[in-house]
């Protein structure tokens, strides 16, 4: 598998006055057939996430049709998960709706932040999401009691299936907490109540990588994953210790084999994505493969895209 760059698509420089910076998780729906809508999160003033939108042509990615100028959700109320931060990291068209799992967000004391998963729903293609409940469809619990991230969903049939970023624990690395995640698997019978069985599908290769915000695909009976991988150790200041794509495959959706060396995409010697390639999320549109993605800086120099045909 070899991806073709396309370059930046489009970052943040505050136009809107919520939108200070970032675009955090790319997380791309196709709308209609000239049309992909391309949902992520952007910070304000007070480093609080919020989710916006732009379209782009489904054809050429590069062409930017339209920039959304208000959030689709905003923060939650005062004292729910969700105050300080709502980031979509999941979209499933439901019937006449569309669904959107989103990261909440709240500062931690002990450690720096606390994330759970809400729930939000849209009636107006896309324009805009009303929360289905004030509190998380998934949190921490008590055998995953550190931490709770980005997921990704699928529906086949009557299941819906959740891939999980799941918190083992917080490692002490030079002198601060750093959250030590890998991947779960979760199933549902309405995308609303999860059943979790602690089921590992991609853990870390070794004690200090976290593995994280999946992407699955389904292909000629083949489960595919994308996810961001790094170090714990130093990964905002050495870009070789950044997040870098990986790649998985499984026959079943629960056991996977890693193989990260077929992902095919890697930093570029200078520019925005030369540090980092993170959060890679893929979709299929006219029997190509479009990865959206963000480079360094974990969204700050905004998001581009790549091609495999």
């Amino acid at each position: 598998m070899q991806w073709v760059k396309k370059g930046l698509i489009y970052c943040s420089k505050g136009k809107h006055g919520f939108d200070n910076s970032h675009c955090h998780k790319p997380t791309p729906l196709i709308i209609d057939e000239t049309t992909i809508r391309v949902y992520f999160g952007v910070r304000d003033a007070n480093n609080k996430t919020r989710t916006t939108f732009i379209d782009v042509d489904l054809n050429n990615p590069s062409i930017i049709k339209h920039i959304h100028d208000r959030p689709v959700i905003d923060l939650g109320k005062i004292g729910a998960f969700d105050d300080c931060g709502a980031n979509v990291c999941s979209l499933y068209k439901n019937k006449n709706e569309i669904w959107m799992w989103y990261i909440g967000w709240n500062p931690g004391t002990t450690v720096p932040t606390r994330n759970s998963i809400g729930l939000a729903v849209s009636d107006d293609n896309g324009y805009s999401f009303r929360r289905m409940f004030d509190g998380p469809v998934l949190d921490r619990n008590k055998e995953e009691p550190y931490y709770t991230g980005a997921v990704d969903v699928l529906k086949e049939y009557d299941i819906w299936k959740m891939w999980y970023t799941s918190g083992l624990e917080w490692k002490i690395i030079n002198g601060k907490p750093e959250i030590f995640y890998h991947i779960k698997y979760a199933t549902s019978f309405d995308g609303v109540d999860w059943k979790r069985e602690n089921i590992v599908c991609i853990p870390p290769s070794n004690e200090f990588e976290a593995t994280a915000r999946p992407c699955v695909i389904k292909e000629n009976g083949i489960y595919k994953m994308w996810y961001s991988k790094r170090s714990l150790i130093d990964f905002r200041t050495n870009p070789k210790n950044s997040y870098r794509a990986g790649y998985a495959e499984s026959f079943d959706g629960i056991n996977w084999k890693r193989l990260d060396q077929e992902v095919g995409i890697d930093v570029s010697e200078k520019g925005w994505d030369s540090e980092a390639i993170a959060y890679p999320y893929i979709i299929k549109a006219n029997d190509k493969l479009i990865m959206f993605y963000n480079g360094n800086g974990f969204g700050k120099t905004g998001f581009g895209y790549a091609i495999y045909e």
